[in-house]
């Protein structure tokens, strides 16, 4: 086995929060003089093109992440890591299941970076409904379970009947060197560049969690009262339905939904107000980015993430899940304010400095 090698596994580099994390984590591990493999299902997804070379990029060439069961076996086998961490529930059940066809003594890590429960409400496909059978099965034949916040970890803990003393609390690595340095660049886009109007920013994925339609009607009611223009990077499968939305309450000429950009960074460090607006979350990667951006922060009390990141509204606004009206108002507020100057003590845990000292801790 060899100590200063770690992989990471994940189905693919496709643009998501936890396909973000997983690639700060390797850069911190790399940055310590560790070999990283990042191991994937199939090596496809616009992250793939931020993997420094010093990083190794492993394709599995696999179809589906069930499918690469064996060749991570094989994988495991040959190249012997001290460490397989692995990200999303079903690809952590495929890192265990390998683990033990390879016979070998790498030490298996499976993340949870979302609310499993309310995931449970809204299940994707059939495949998401069963996974917590597969979870309960599974997961106690991992080395370490890491949950990305605490109320993930109790959540996880609650809904598999899992012992909460088993499971990690680790931060995602989401603040780096390289956040500034991308946050400093010029947005290509009028209103950002015109300055004319303040400048309502959302970044996330398009789905059921995010919310957006509370956020779409909120901007309607601070639209009637100030002008003011709403701006949503990210790309899924509810985007006709907020396009229909917009146009429905003739909001097209002052809301613009992007989709996916490499660097949201620098639409933070410009925005007016950053807003995230979701049912359910992990650790919010974004609001931790948002903070470090220094934006005027607002979001969503919903479980979890969010009051943990804000410390109970020390660094941001908090609202009720669904309160089109409450957000609304406390967008107009703080478009009034200046932006908060919280320096480091916002953001510090979040580190990648920080991150990787506690799961070298776990490597002892």
């Amino acid at each position: 086995m060899n100590r200063h090698r770690i992989a990471l596994f994940l189905p693919s580099l496709r643009g998501g929060g936890a396909e973000r994390v997983m690639v700060n984590l390797a850069k911190a591990f790399a940055k310590n003089n560790f070999q990283v493999d990042m191991v994937l299902a199939q090596a496809e997804g616009p992250y793939l093109s931020q993997i420094p070379s010093d990083i190794r990029i492993v394709n599995l060439n696999a179809s589906r992440v069930a499918l690469s069961l064996f060749p991570l076996a094989k994988y495991l086998r040959k190249n012997k890591p001290f460490a397989l961490i692995s990200a999303l529930n079903h690809a952590n059940i495929i890192a265990i299941l390998a683990a033990k066809a390879s016979l070998s003594k790498t030490r298996i890590f499976v993340t949870e970076h979302s609310t499993l429960s309310r995931s449970l409400l809204h299940p994707a496909n059939f495949r998401t409904k069963l996974m917590p059978f597969f979870m309960k099965l599974f997961y106690p034949m991992a080395d370490h379970v890491i949950a990305v916040s605490n109320g993930v970890a109790d959540d996880l803990s609650k809904t598999l009947n899992f012992p909460r003393s088993k499971i990690e609390v680790i931060y995602n690595p989401i603040v780096t060197d390289d956040l500034f340095q991308k946050a400093n660049e010029e947005v290509d886009h009028p209103w950002f560049k015109n300055k004319q109007h303040p400048v309502i920013l959302a970044v996330g994925r398009l789905t059921e969690a995010k919310d957006y339609p509370t956020l779409i009607k909120a901007f309607y009611h601070v639209r009637k009262q100030k002008e003011a223009k709403l701006v949503i990077l990210g790309d899924g499968e509810k985007r006709e339905e907020l396009l229909n939305l917009v146009k429905d309450m003739g909001l097209e000429q002052d809301v613009d939904i992007i989709g996916f950009v490499q660097n949201p960074y620098a639409y933070m460090k410009r925005c007016s107000v950053f807003v995230l607006s979701s049912k359910w979350e992990g650790l919010p990667t974004v609001l931790v980015e948002a903070l470090a951006c220094g934006a005027n922060v607002i979001s969503t009390d919903c479980p979890s993430g969010p009051r943990e990141i804000l410390e109970n509204g020390k660094y941001g606004r908090l609202v009720r899940v669904g309160d089109e009206k409450g957000l609304a108002k406390e967008i107009l507020k703080k478009l009034e304010y200046k932006k908060g100057k919280y320096g480091n003590h916002s953001y510090k845990l979040f580190t990648d400095i920080e991150v990787f000292k506690n799961y070298f801790k776990l490597f002892m």
